[in-house]
């Protein structure tokens, strides 16, 4: 058995036959890297190499000079550039936790419950996939209005903590955990809230991680409660912040500091997925979605 390597389809070590799936992948690899190295380098080009023509796709000069002059832009406005970072990251940690929690509860209920509308209430959270931001934003400020929560940080929170895709792909993964393991331990005496705890969370982390990863993505970039809900500058998001460079400074030194920013924003959501890109792939296999 030493020199076993394995079958045909996918053999445990190199073997020519992989040579032909390299010669498709490797150049589609290749051709989605390009949008992140463009990023990294956009960031760090002068304002020379920024409007040359043609243009250059990587970068010749590299410079923080777009960096700084994010910082002075921010120093200018009388409110410090972290007071941005920290209601983001605020926010977005709030909107993680609670947002799962609610997902997860809601997965359980309608895959192991028996309930009246079961079905009717998963039916309409599927609905729910195919509203665009647009078509809810007046229901939404009216709700936000309605409860008092305008220029407060639950207009950033309250739209985001109602996640429908995480709450369908957690409901699919918690599908697939045996129905005896719930009635064993409802036999041992085990409360609904005691067997979400010890037994659905445990078994659904690839799931958790998934969900995490959509929750931070929407909510990072989300910039909608800022335009909308919320009046006083030091409540608004770094994302808000992030879109109004380039409109306050000239035009040539915005597209670089709106470059920066755009860097800044993007990294946190790069090395998120890196870190549970295994989670990710584990979720999509178990819940329906090839």
């Amino acid at each position: 058995m030493a020199g076993y390597k394995g079958n045909g389809i996918n053999p445990s070590g190199f073997d020519k036959g992989q040579i032909k799936i390299y010669i498709i992948l490797l150049p589609l690899a290749i051709f989605m890297l390009f949008p992140l190295v463009f990023i990294f380098c956009h960031a760090f080009k002068p304002a020379t190499e920024l409007f040359a023509f043609p243009p250059k796709f990587y970068v010749v000069n590299p410079t923080l000079s777009n960096f700084a002059a994010m910082s002075k832009t921010a120093a200018n406005s009388g409110i410090p550039m972290s007071k941005y970072v920290f209601n983001s990251i605020f926010v977005t940690l709030v909107v993680c936790f609670v947002g799962i929690i609610i997902s997860t509860m809601a997965a359980f209920a309608l895959s192991k419950m028996k309930f009246k509308l079961r079905n009717t209430i998963f039916s309409i959270n599927q609905a729910a996939l195919m509203f665009v931001a647009a078509a809810v934003l007046i229901p939404r400020y009216l709700i936000i209005s309605g409860i008092g929560a305008i220029d407060t940080f639950w207009a950033h929170i309250l739209p985001l903590i109602a996640m429908p895709v995480s709450l369908f792909l957690i409901k699919q993964f918690v599908d697939g955990v045996p129905d005896a393991l719930i009635e064993a331990a409802s036999i041992d005496g085990a409360t609904p809230f005691r067997i979400y705890r010890s037994v659905i969370l445990p078994l659904v982390k690839p799931a958790l991680a998934t969900g995490i990863i959509l929750a931070f993505q929407q909510c990072w970039g989300y910039v909608e409660s800022s335009n909308n809900f919320i009046n006083t500058e030091s409540k608004k998001t770094l994302a808000f912040y992030a879109t109004t460079l380039a409109n306050a400074n000239n035009l040539v030194q915005g597209q670089g500091v709106q470059a920066a920013a755009t860097l800044i924003m993007f990294i946190p959501n790069l090395i998120l997925f890196i870190y549970l890109q295994k989670d990710v792939m584990n979720t999509m296999a178990h819940s329906g979605i090839k």
